[in-house]
């Protein structure tokens, strides 16, 4: 059969304000293959820029499981930008501050303030979310637009026609299939050509949610929500993350650590955290490289989020990318006017995504080499730079001038030059700019692997 959208999604969606009220001339069907947080928010955005959606879900029913999710600036201007503020202001927590602390006594060695000074500098705010919630108001936003398919299991795909086949031997045929289906991917293998198997870090994360309550009847304790902090107390081969999320009702906790071990002792506050905790997801940290394409080489299957740039969890951008990824993908794609443009419009795409995507990796795996140093020298040292971070920041918060180079800390949420490349970024704005200076020439030129983004500069340098 052909993907095609039913019911109420049938008919093509209402103009509204996004791409400028620009949409497609031509609607293409347009295969999502994964429900997760990137496949719900490409379906989302290529249903705004005109184009027919059918999601393929593998489960029996929608939903999301895991904790704690940042949606950082990057993240929270696009979702307000589809008209979900007032489900982030309901369910969220909005972060103050970024708090580092020792693995053994809990002393405070690293504070970044976030809040309003996020606010002023980004325009947008930093909330730190359940990642169920977040699942669910993209499933709303998504699902008056597109035909969802839960019990649709891909087992193969022709990328060439394009068509996938189901666990069930249907097979379903599109214009175009875009691979969300995370890192353990069955279509990135065909964008490289053979099967590709997550790569084992060696960590493994041990994830739970604590009632708020209990934190808050706990005077040394307390403080933990009240603050709303995201407190990262950093030790030895590993370290944990704890802040309040779904409107501080829960208290999100996950412990990094080398698989398959326990670890040391850790402080006394850590302690108490983990007697009330109830229950853990035991998740095993996996990785791959970077792929030196998204896009099949014929043109009509393409890769986004987890699928083809998975993160690790320490810079808590790994749903940002697939968010802005499914900005970026329905902004180029509401220029669509023939099938022929398929292919260079996937690689507008690539060339605006590719390069940040990247980065952000790099990003992300040097905080785990940062957090987990061993008591000594080299964790001393870190902990010096951070200090000084932590004093400026409190002068700033004074009134007083900064008098401190940030540039290179260990704390990279101090960085000012990373955060305004992390956070400062505006998917869709970069696509608008992209299009003017590129868009006419891309439309006359037989796509190559050398179309290059405007200059991106790394959050890793």
């Amino acid at each position: 059969m052909d993907a095609q959208t039913s019911g109420s999604a049938s008919s093509t969606p209402e103009p509204d304000h996004l791409y400028k009220g620009r949409r497609a001339t031509l609607s293409l069907n347009i295969l999502v293959i994964g429900c997760g947080l990137g496949g719900l928010a490409a379906a989302y955005c290529l249903a705004q820029a005109g184009h027919n959606i059918t999601i393929l879900e593998a489960a029996s029913a929608i939903g999301e499981v895991g904790a704690g999710v940042q949606a950082s600036p990057n993240v929270s201007r696009l979702l307000m930008r589809w008209g979900l503020g007032p489900r982030l202001q309901e369910v969220g927590v909005k972060i103050q501050a970024m708090s580092f602390k020792r693995w053994a006594n809990d002393e405070v060695v690293g504070w970044t303030p976030l809040g309003d000074v996020i606010d002023k500098e980004y325009g947008s705010p930093f909330y730190l979310l359940h990642r169920a919630d977040f699942h669910r108001m993209l499933h709303e936003a998504a699902e008056p637009y597109c035909d969802i398919r839960v019990n649709s299991r891909v087992v193969s795909v022709d990328p060439s026609k394009p068509c996938v086949t189901l666990a069930s031997g249907e097979v379903v045929s599109a214009d175009l299939i875009i691979g969300a289906d995370g890192v353990k991917s069955v279509t990135r293998g065909y964008i490289i050509g053979e099967p590709d198997k997550p790569r084992a870090t060696g960590d493994a994360a041990y994830r739970a949610l604590i009632p708020a309550e209990k934190l808050l009847q706990d005077d040394d304790l307390k403080h933990l929500v009240e603050r709303m902090e995201s407190n990262i107390w950093m030790g030895p081969g590993g370290h944990i993350v704890g802040y309040p999320i779904s409107a501080k009702k829960e208290f999100n906790l996950v412990m990094m650590h080398p698989d398959e071990t326990e670890g040391a002792e850790w402080s006394p506050m850590i302690q108490k955290l983990l007697a009330l905790v109830p229950s853990t997801l035991d998740w095993k940290l996996m990785d791959r490289d970077p792929l030196p394409t998204w896009i099949h080489k014929d043109g009509k299957l393409a890769l986004l989020g987890d699928s083809c740039h998975p993160m690790l969890p320490y810079r808590a951008q790994g749903s940002a990318m697939a968010i802005e990824d499914a900005a970026v993908l329905g902004n180029i794609f509401s220029h669509c006017s023939d099938r022929s443009q398929i292919l260079p419009l996937l690689y507008a795409y690539q060339s605006l995504r590719y390069e940040r995507a990247t980065a952000t990796q790099k990003s992300s795996s040097l905080n785990q080499y940062i957090f987990h140093k061993p008591d000594g020298p080299e964790q001393e040292d870190r902990d010096r730079e951070m200090r000084a971070a932590m004093e400026d920041a409190l002068r700033v918060a004074r009134g007083e001038e900064s008098t401190y180079t940030l540039t290179g800390n260990a704390n990279q949420w101090a960085d000012k030059k990373k955060s305004d490349i992390q956070f400062g970024y505006d998917a869709d704005e970069e696509a608008e700019k992209w299009w003017v200076a590129n868009g006419s020439r891309l439309m006359t030129l037989v796509p190559s692997y050398d179309l290059k983004p405007r200059t991106v500069h790394s959050a890793n340098h």
